[in-house]
């Protein structure tokens, strides 16, 4: 999870909610209707021959992430992974060849940010996948220094102060259950305790002035409180009391700290922006869209205000001048989504990421005055040619109660009538994440090697409404896999698809629902692909991080209570039932994963092995909970390819 920052549940709201609960780092993405032009799009495709490309190649591709932008913003640090593990970059505004900072052979490094008066940086790392990670600042000379040392500390970067002679950040030195939070000046690093935790609050925002700071709490996975704590009296102050599960959550201070900016559902389906008067205590709606919103924030000095909208798993950007609030015109680009949104401290310049399905994320920066856009890196492999990868269609099929459920569709280049194909259910990580638009070199390695996919966003995923989000809560192991049930049907239904060949794949907790389509549908599924995923739900919830104790009555209340829940917890971990695993399976488990420990891949595998079935399983040394080294990226993705080409390409298809 260090390199991919999965999605809010209700678009922000997710955030300190079913965001923490995320199980995953996903390798998905979906939509929704067809349009006339990917019609036309999927229909030349079945009539021509996509030239095939090596992992090798696939993986060439750079990923890269982030933005901070110089104190003079003639550069922009970021995070990439072109020597085969993150590191830290910076790159003239201007264009140019990328700098490399940080040179680690060992540890994914991630750039955080420039210093605001010269070029140290701060970026952060941690052991292996094992998520400690601290924050780190390099010196002129290239020294690193660990500003919050501690071998099992945990540090977030919080942000700048508004005058730029100060951050804050929070860590769980003090009480690895709870995160304490500190400002840091620049000048000589020294730290001043603002509050310490004690209760499990997530944090929002702190205001322009420090006067105040805004937290959520998790009440349940769908009811989620703000809460507005005064620095100088050390009051905190619920600020949204409320009957029924509603989910609050705070986005930004306004720009004079007179405001609160914030998500919430109450009144409707969807997440929309609100705006709480600190003065006078009253709340009025600030925009509303028939989607989640995700986020909204302000520049530096409050001239724009960032809107990111949810709309049908793609990233709507809206950007709004602040005191008229006439909406600013964004750059044209081609199809795709414009994402990570980051305006410069003067507000002349606008740091942003494009991707599309078929081309992975590249760095832009946009001058508001001259209009002018220029592309600072180039990621996509030179080898490859887009025009062979598929561009996913939003669709959505009916289940087996007639809910709606959305999903993306990967048509491979010439899948047929008189061609059909093998094909998989991919189930993205949460329980409540999203399978969205967007690059997914997994996705487009398995469709460019002639497997029709379907990322399924089935009940309990994000972005489609608070009664399709709850909709899965409690029933986990029956209701959502019977979505994936569906979804099989749904690839059967569409005339290019193999009906005897299809799979399900699945990370976290999507790689639950592998073992369990095993273990409860056992003749559903030609095969399963599970990647660090959840065996026994009663080991999992005893032995969560204890970082996530802000939000561990959330996740009862979700998956079930171990001390109360221990019988229905059991009749749901495919770890009880692993004799009815005859399918065959391929595990793929990160040695240092502290969400889905190594022994629930350990002991499914075992089982699976006691009871005669085929069971093939990696470990990753140096990796927790997802892939952040290519070469082991490498390794697990052309695994799971010789497994599928084995178990669904070839004749035998498992007893």
């Amino acid at each position: 999870m260090n390199s991919t920052q999965p999605l809010p549940k209700h678009a922000g709201l997710n955030r300190n909610v079913k965001l923490f609960v995320t199980l995953l780092l996903a390798i998905v993405c979906l939509t929704s209707s067809a349009s006339a032009q990917t019609a036309k799009k999927n229909k030349a495709s079945a009539n021509r021959a996509a030239k095939q490309y090596t992992i090798e190649q696939f993986m060439d591709t750079v990923r890269v992430n982030g933005s901070s932008f110089s104190p003079d913003e003639k550069s922009i640090l970021f995070s990439s992974n072109k020597t085969g593990i993150f590191n830290a970059y910076t790159v003239p505004v201007a264009g140019g060849a990328p700098k490399q900072l940080t040179n680690s052979t060992k540890e994914s490094t991630f750039a955080v940010s420039y210093l605001p008066t010269d070029t140290r940086v701060i970026y952060t790392y941690d052991r292996g996948g094992n998520e400690n990670s601290h924050l780190y600042v390099m010196e002129k000379d290239g020294k690193e220094r660990d500003l919050t040392p501690g071998e099992k500390t945990k540090a977030n970067f919080l942000g700048w102060s508004h005058d730029r002679t100060s951050f804050f950040f929070s860590t769980n030195e003090r009480d690895a259950r709870y995160f304490d939070i500190y400002e840091m000046t620049v000048a000589d690093f020294k730290r001043t305790l603002l509050y310490q935790d004690s209760t499990g609050y997530g944090f929002g925002d702190i205001s322009k002035d420090k006067k105040f700071i805004a937290f959520t709490k998790a009440n349940t996975t769908s009811d989620t409180d703000i809460y507005l704590y005064n620095v100088a009296t050390k009051e905190m102050k619920h600020l949204t009391p409320h009957t029924g599960e509603v989910a609050y959550s705070p986005a930004s201070f306004s720009p004079d700290s007179r405001h609160l900016y914030s998500l919430t559902n109450e009144g409707g389906e969807f997440s929309h922006v609100a705006r709480y008067d600190l003065a006078t205590g009253k709340s009025e709606v600030v925009e509303k869209y028939p989607w989640d919103v995700m986020y909204t924030y302000f520049s530096r000095h409050g001239k724009y205000r960032v809107v990111g909208v949810n709309e049908d798993a793609r990233t709507k950007i809206k950007i709004y001048d602040h005191a008229t609030g006439k909406p600013i015109a964004l750059p044209k680009l081609p199809e795709g989504d414009i994402t990570a949104v980051n305006i410069s401290p003067s507000e002349k310049l606008m740091a942003f990421y494009f991707n599309g399905d078929r081309s992975p994320s590249n760095l832009h920066v946009y001058d508001f005055a001259s209009k002018k856009v220029t592309r600072l890196t180039d990621t996509l492999n030179t080898e490859i040619n887009p025009a062979d990868l598929v561009e996913a269609e939003v669709v959505r099929y009916k289940s087996f109660d007639g809910m709606e459920v959305p999903a993306l569709l990967y048509k491979p280049h010439g899948a047929s009538a008189s061609n059909k194909m093998p094909a998989l259910v991919e189930v993205h990580g949460g329980p409540g994440g999203q399978s969205r638009k967007g690059y997914s070199s997994l996705m487009q390695y398995l469709a460019n090697k002639g497997y029709v996919i379907l990322r399924v966003n089935n009940r309990g995923s994000s972005g489609y409404g608070k009664t399709f989000f709850a909709a899965d809560d409690g029933k986990h192991g029956r209701e959502p896999l019977w979505d994936c049930i569906e979804a099989k049907k749904y690839l059967a239904s569409l005339g290019y698809v193999d009906e005897q060949k299809i799979g399900i794949i699945g990370g976290s907790y999507g790689g639950y629902m592998v073992l369990a389509a095993l273990a409860f549908k056992p003749e559903e599924f030609a095969a399963g692909v599970d990647i660090f995923g959840v065996s026994n739900w009663v080991r999992t919830l005893e032995s969560i991080p204890p970082y996530w104790e802000s939000f561990r009555k959330a996740l009862y209340k979700e998956i079930g209570d171990p001390k109360t829940d221990l019988e229905n917890l059991r009749a749901t971990s495919p770890l009880f039932h692993a004799d009815k695993i005859r399918k065959p399976l391929i595990v793929l488990q990160g040695a240092n994963d502290p969400r889905v420990i190594k022994p629930e891949s350990d002991e499914i595998v075992e089982a699976v092995k006691k009871n005669n079935g085929i069971v093939e399983y990696i470990v990753f040394d140096n990796e927790g909970h997802g892939f952040t080294k290519k070469a082991n990226e490498i390794r697990a993705y052309k695994a799971i390819h010789d497994f599928l080409d084995r178990h669904l390409k070839g004749k035998s298809l498992g007893s």
